[in-house]
């Protein structure tokens, strides 16, 4: 199994990349438009989603205006049925979104693999009134195979400006066995966090070769590097907390 998980992950990955790319290119130039004018990149997702924006902040090597939208009740620490039973709730968002720092100009990513519960999509609704640019990461096969809760009847990929598709199957999960009765080995984590890094890395680039020095953390055991990211962090310290 452990070969064929693999193998499944490679595939996975050649399909996005080779579909997506174009996507991807877009969001990285959007990302990288809002980092050069002064604008901040905002993450969120519910239960094993919010794992992804916590994989870019904060990170050796990563951009330093990312914010990840931690709202403690949706992530797992605290309950992950309820966080599960929470994230289905329509207007649940109202409790936490305002709070988060979302302006016209800046960039949201909203990442739900099955982009048919309520919180997701009332995210990128708010964000999307406040006047910022709504990115999507999500499965449009899986979306499609079901029912949105929410109440407009709208999934994730109808709301938000662009989606980069993960081509997750319906339920996540890649592989299955004659002697186990659901399919298992979840693929969107690691399939997101590659999304997420080659999108950044090129909106890294895109500054670059604009002229423009991107806002990069070095790894805090690298000598000399404190002083470097100190004074990132003193620049973007209203924005986003550290």
């Amino acid at each position: 199994m452990i070969q064929a998980y693999f193998e499944k992950i490679h595939e996975l990955l050649t399909t996005v990349e080779q579909k997506e790319a174009e996507t991807m290119e877009k969001a990285a130039k959007k990302v990288a438009q809002t980092i050069q004018a002064e604008g901040v990149i905002h993450l969120f997702g519910c239960g094993h989603s919010h794992i992804l924006t916590e994989e870019v902040y904060y990170r050796a090597g990563g951009l330093v205006p990312i914010h990840p939208i931690l709202h403690e009740p949706l992530m797992l620490h605290e309950g992950a049925v309820r966080s599960s039973s929470l994230e289905r709730e329509n207007d649940y968002a109202k409790n936490f979104i305002s709070d988060q720092g979302i302006t016209a100009g800046d960039v949201v990513f909203v990442i739900s693999t099955s982009g048919r519960n309520p919180v997701p999509v009332d995210v990128a609704n708010y964000a999307k009134q406040q006047g910022a640019y709504v990115i999507g990461i999500t499965s449009i096969a899986y979306s499609s195979s079901q029912a949105s809760r929410h109440i407009s009847g709208k999934h994730l990929y109808d709301v938000v400006d662009i989606i980069i598709d993960n081509h997750a199957p319906a339920g996540d999960a890649l592989l299955s066995h004659e002697k186990v009765t659901v399919p298992f080995a979840p693929s969107s984590t690691v399939i997101g966090a590659t999304i997420l890094n080659a999108v950044l890395a090129k909106a890294i680039e895109t500054m670059a070769e604009q002229g423009f020095e991107p806002p990069v953390f070095l790894s805090g055991n690298i000598e000399g590097s404190d002083e470097h990211n100190q004074r990132l962090v003193e620049k973007y310290r209203e924005r986003v907390k550290l």
